[in-house]
Formats: structure tokens, C-alpha cells, sequence
């Protein structure tokens, strides 16, 4: 029985998409360049990051973040940014009886961001909040913490897979390989993929089953 369903944020709950037009917009590069640049990344398996390098070799990531957020450019999310299945799925699991939270690789800042958008979960965290981050041992420790739930009843969803199936199974989670954003269609019939996935899914409407068997 699944008690708990643990949400990664970018791909799974959130579209990218303002995210990356924003840091061309900043960088002065034309979107569809940086837009390129993450495909090109994601298809040799390395950090999204590494496209703002490309972009800008030498580009201080950190210190261009804070000069974003002091020229009132900084990061912004809102409805338009979720993916349309997220509420009900949300909804739908907690009418279930799952405990829903959402924990992924984002800011503190996009944590208070994802809670004022008042989501159906029980908690919003991230890696800026907890100080540590996927693909670490310790980020997966933290998730069986809040899931109030047995490893073997939580259910990790992402889009990633070395950031979110491989440690979460490594972590004795059960997981669920969504077919979503560049990662998520690109690897998803990857053996690995394949291999530690429990789950592959192309909508988060699908856990509803997954949880109520």
C-alpha cells in the first residue's frame, strides 16, 4: 500500500519554461539559444546549469542570481506556471488518503513561492530550505522524515532520472518515472530508467490508481 507521494518541483509540478526564457532574457541570449543549449545538455546527461555555462563561460551562477533579485528580476511563480494535472492529482491523492508533499531541487525563495500558490499538500519544501540537495543520500533521508511513512509506502515522482529514480530506489523509496519536460522524454525508455522505475507514468493523474490498489 502507498501511504505517501513525494512530488520533485521543476518538470513535475512546474513548467521550466519561465525559468529558462527568464535567464536568456537576463543573459541577453536569444531564447531558443538557451532553450537549445538545455536540450544539448540533457542529452549528454549533465546539469541543467551547464547551459548557462555555455551560455556565459564563466558566468557566476550564484552572484548573477542575486543581481537578478536585486534588479526586481528574480524569481516569480504563479498559476500559469503549473502543470494543468497538478491540482486535481494533489486533490485526488489526499481524498485518498495520501499524505502529499512536494520536495525538490529549488530555492528557498521558490519554497515560499509553491507555498503562497496554496497547493493540496500537506508540506512544500526544498533543497535551499533543508541545506542539502538531490541527488545526496541525506536529501532522501530528509523525505522519509516527512513522509510519515514506511520507504516502501512512498511513492518519489520526477522527471530525472539520476536525480530522482536511482537515489530515491537507492533510498529503498518506490518511485515513479514521469515522461515530462527534456529529462522526462528523453530517458524514459532508457534501461536504467526502466530497470528502477516501479512506476512509469505520462500524467500525474495516474497515481490515483497506483495508490488506491
Amino acid at each position: 500500500m502507498i501511504r505517501a507521494v513525494i512530488f520533485d518541483v521543476g518538470e513535475t509540478i512546474t513548467r521550466d519554461d519561465r525559468y529558462w526564457a527568464s535567464w536568456a532574457d537576463w543573459l541577453d541570449v536569444p531564447r531558443h539559444t538557451l532553450s537549445a543549449l538545455v536540450g544539448a545538455v540533457v542529452a549528454q546527461g549533465r546539469d541543467n546549469a551547464d547551459a548557462l555555462h555555455l551560455a556565459r563561460p564563466g558566468i557566476d551562477i550564484a552572484a548573477e542570481y542575486q543581481a537578478r533579485e536585486a534588479a526586481g528580476r528574480g524569481e516569480h511563480l504563479d498559476e500559469s506556471d503549473l502543470y494543468a494535472d497538478v491540482r486535481p492529482a494533489l486533490s485526488e491523492l489526499r481524498r485518498l488518503g495520501a499524505r502529499v508533499v512536494i520536495a525538490g531541487n529549488q530555492t528557498a525563495r521558490a519554497g515560499e513561492l509553491l507555498r503562497a500558490l496554496d497547493l493540496p499538500a500537506d508540506l512544500v519544501v526544498t533543497s535551499g530550505e533543508w541545506g542539502v540537495a538531490k541527488p545526496s543520500g541525506e536529501f532522501f533521508r530528509r523525505v522519509i522524515e516527512v513522509a510519515d511513512a514506511a520507504p516502501a509506502e512512498t511513492v518519489y515522482v520526477g522527471d530525472h532520472p539520476a536525480n530522482d529514480v536511482a537515489p530515491a530506489a537507492a533510498a529503498g523509496l518506490r518511485t515513479a518515472h514521469l515522461r515530462r519536460g527534456p529529462w522526462g522524454h528523453l530517458w524514459a525508455d532508457d534501461p536504467s530508467v526502466v530497470a528502477r522505475a516501479d512506476w512509469r507514468i505520462d500524467s500525474l493523474m495516474e497515481l490515483a490508481a497506483i495508490v488506491d490498489r
